[in-house]
Protein backbone atom coordinates (compact mmCIF):
# COMPACT_ATOMS: atom_id res chain seq x y z
CA UNK A 1 0.00 0.00 0.00
CA UNK A 2 2.53 2.50 0.71
CA UNK A 3 4.78 3.79 -2.16
CA UNK A 4 8.01 3.00 -0.76
CA UNK A 5 9.43 -0.60 0.86
CA UNK A 6 10.77 -0.78 3.79
CA UNK A 7 12.14 -4.17 5.98
CA UNK A 8 11.01 -2.54 9.45
CA UNK A 9 7.84 -2.33 10.79
CA UNK A 10 8.08 1.10 12.01
CA UNK A 11 9.57 4.34 10.85
CA UNK A 12 12.40 5.93 12.70
CA UNK A 13 11.26 8.91 14.33
CA UNK A 14 13.61 11.04 13.74
CA UNK A 15 12.58 11.55 10.20
CA UNK A 16 10.20 14.17 11.50
CA UNK A 17 13.65 16.40 12.56
CA UNK A 18 14.06 16.25 8.80
CA UNK A 19 10.91 17.23 7.26
CA UNK A 20 10.73 20.06 10.12
CA UNK A 21 14.09 21.24 9.07
CA UNK A 22 13.22 20.97 4.85
CA UNK A 23 10.02 22.82 5.61
CA UNK A 24 11.89 25.39 7.50
CA UNK A 25 14.49 25.68 4.86
CA UNK A 26 12.02 26.38 1.64
CA UNK A 27 9.58 28.54 4.12
CA UNK A 28 12.98 30.92 4.71
CA UNK A 29 14.42 30.79 1.97
CA UNK A 30 11.57 30.74 -1.11
CA UNK A 31 8.17 31.65 1.26
CA UNK A 32 4.68 30.43 1.84
CA UNK A 33 4.06 29.96 -1.62
CA UNK A 34 6.48 27.57 -2.83
CA UNK A 35 6.60 25.97 0.40
CA UNK A 36 2.99 25.14 -0.29
CA UNK A 37 4.40 24.27 -4.22
CA UNK A 38 6.69 21.67 -2.57
CA UNK A 39 4.24 19.70 -0.60
CA UNK A 40 2.24 19.73 -3.86
CA UNK A 41 4.58 18.75 -6.29
CA UNK A 42 5.27 15.73 -3.39
CA UNK A 43 1.93 14.52 -3.57
CA UNK A 44 1.26 14.78 -7.73
CA UNK A 45 5.06 13.43 -8.49
CA UNK A 46 6.22 11.01 -5.36
CA UNK A 47 2.90 9.96 -4.76
CA UNK A 48 1.74 8.54 -8.13
CA UNK A 49 1.21 5.05 -7.41
CA UNK A 50 -0.99 5.65 -4.17
CA UNK A 51 -2.95 7.90 -6.78
CA UNK A 52 -3.23 5.24 -9.39
CA UNK A 53 -4.64 2.74 -6.53
CA UNK A 54 -7.11 5.22 -5.24
CA UNK A 55 -8.32 5.84 -8.72
CA UNK A 56 -8.42 2.22 -9.24
CA UNK A 57 -10.29 0.82 -5.88
CA UNK A 58 -11.71 3.72 -4.60
CA UNK A 59 -12.27 4.90 -0.75
CA UNK A 60 -12.05 1.61 0.49
CA UNK A 61 -8.24 1.52 -0.55
CA UNK A 62 -7.79 5.19 0.89
CA UNK A 63 -8.51 4.12 4.19
CA UNK A 64 -6.53 1.06 3.98
CA UNK A 65 -3.39 3.26 2.51
CA UNK A 66 -3.61 5.49 5.91
CA UNK A 67 -4.28 2.45 8.05
CA UNK A 68 -1.25 1.04 6.77
CA UNK A 69 0.67 4.34 6.80
CA UNK A 70 -0.13 5.77 10.09
CA UNK A 71 1.02 2.02 11.50
CA UNK A 72 3.95 2.74 10.36
CA UNK A 73 4.30 5.95 12.24
CA UNK A 74 5.64 5.94 15.79
CA UNK A 75 3.75 7.42 18.29
CA UNK A 76 0.32 8.24 16.05
CA UNK A 77 -3.15 7.25 17.38
CA UNK A 78 -5.03 7.97 14.26
CA UNK A 79 -8.27 6.15 13.58
CA UNK A 80 -9.59 5.80 9.86
CA UNK A 81 -13.67 5.65 9.61
CA UNK A 82 -14.60 4.63 6.40
CA UNK A 83 -18.09 5.35 4.90
CA UNK A 84 -19.90 5.19 1.50
CA UNK A 85 -19.09 8.88 0.86
CA UNK A 86 -15.73 9.72 2.50
CA UNK A 87 -12.55 8.46 4.58
CA UNK A 88 -11.87 10.51 7.81
CA UNK A 89 -8.91 10.11 9.38
CA UNK A 90 -8.82 11.06 13.28
CA UNK A 91 -5.80 12.26 14.12
CA UNK A 92 -5.84 11.82 17.92
CA UNK A 93 -2.15 12.23 18.37
CA UNK A 94 0.14 12.93 15.10
CA UNK A 95 3.39 11.21 15.38
CA UNK A 96 5.24 14.13 13.80
CA UNK A 97 3.98 17.16 16.63
CA UNK A 98 4.13 14.51 19.18
CA UNK A 99 8.02 13.85 18.44
CA UNK A 100 8.99 17.38 17.92
CA UNK A 101 7.59 18.50 21.16
CA UNK A 102 9.18 15.73 22.86
CA UNK A 103 12.56 16.91 21.90
CA UNK A 104 11.44 20.53 22.18
CA UNK A 105 11.90 21.36 18.70
CA UNK A 106 10.79 24.59 17.52
CA UNK A 107 8.21 23.49 14.65
CA UNK A 108 7.20 25.46 11.68
CA UNK A 109 4.09 26.82 12.22
CA UNK A 110 2.64 26.28 9.16
CA UNK A 111 3.56 22.29 9.76
CA UNK A 112 0.39 20.96 9.63
CA UNK A 113 -0.56 22.54 6.08
CA UNK A 114 1.52 20.38 4.56
CA UNK A 115 -1.29 17.32 5.05
CA UNK A 116 -3.83 19.66 3.12
CA UNK A 117 -1.68 20.00 0.01
CA UNK A 118 0.32 16.79 0.13
CA UNK A 119 -3.21 15.26 0.66
CA UNK A 120 -5.19 17.16 -2.20
CA UNK A 121 -2.18 16.50 -4.45
CA UNK A 122 -2.40 13.08 -3.87
CA UNK A 123 -6.16 12.96 -4.08
CA UNK A 124 -7.20 15.08 -6.96
CA UNK A 125 -5.85 12.77 -10.02
CA UNK A 126 -7.99 10.38 -8.16
CA UNK A 127 -11.07 11.78 -8.58
CA UNK A 128 -11.16 12.78 -4.52
CA UNK A 129 -10.31 15.66 -2.18
CA UNK A 130 -9.55 15.96 0.95
CA UNK A 131 -10.49 18.80 3.87
CA UNK A 132 -8.32 18.91 7.11
CA UNK A 133 -9.67 20.75 10.31
CA UNK A 134 -7.66 21.38 13.41
CA UNK A 135 -3.82 20.08 13.69
CA UNK A 136 -1.32 21.31 16.22
CA UNK A 137 -1.64 17.56 17.31
CA UNK A 138 -4.40 16.57 16.15
CA UNK A 139 -6.84 17.03 13.34
CA UNK A 140 -9.55 15.73 11.41
CA UNK A 141 -9.00 15.04 7.52
CA UNK A 142 -12.32 14.16 5.53
CA UNK A 143 -11.30 12.69 1.82
CA UNK A 144 -14.51 12.92 -0.70
CA UNK A 145 -15.20 12.56 -4.35
CA UNK A 146 -14.79 15.51 -6.01
CA UNK A 147 -18.26 15.51 -7.37
CA UNK A 148 -19.46 15.81 -3.83
CA UNK A 149 -19.98 19.53 -3.99
CA UNK A 150 -17.03 20.13 -1.30
CA UNK A 151 -16.39 23.45 -0.30
CA UNK A 152 -12.90 24.55 -0.88
CA UNK A 153 -10.69 24.15 2.18
CA UNK A 154 -10.31 27.08 4.24
CA UNK A 155 -6.81 27.17 5.59
CA UNK A 156 -7.45 29.09 8.67
CA UNK A 157 -9.41 26.02 9.70
CA UNK A 158 -5.93 24.29 10.13
CA UNK A 159 -4.41 25.78 13.47
CA UNK A 160 -0.77 26.24 13.33
CA UNK A 161 1.96 24.12 15.19
CA UNK A 162 3.52 25.33 18.41
CA UNK A 163 5.61 23.51 20.35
Amino acid sequence: MLPYSDSKPIGAADFYFAINATFRFVLNRFGIDQLRRYWSEIGSDYMVPVSAAWKKHGLTVVAEYWRAFFRAEPGSKVEAISSAHSVTLEVKQCPAIAHLRKDKREIVPCFCQHCYFLGEATAAPAGFTVRVEGGNGSCRQTFFHTNGGIAPQDISKIKEATC
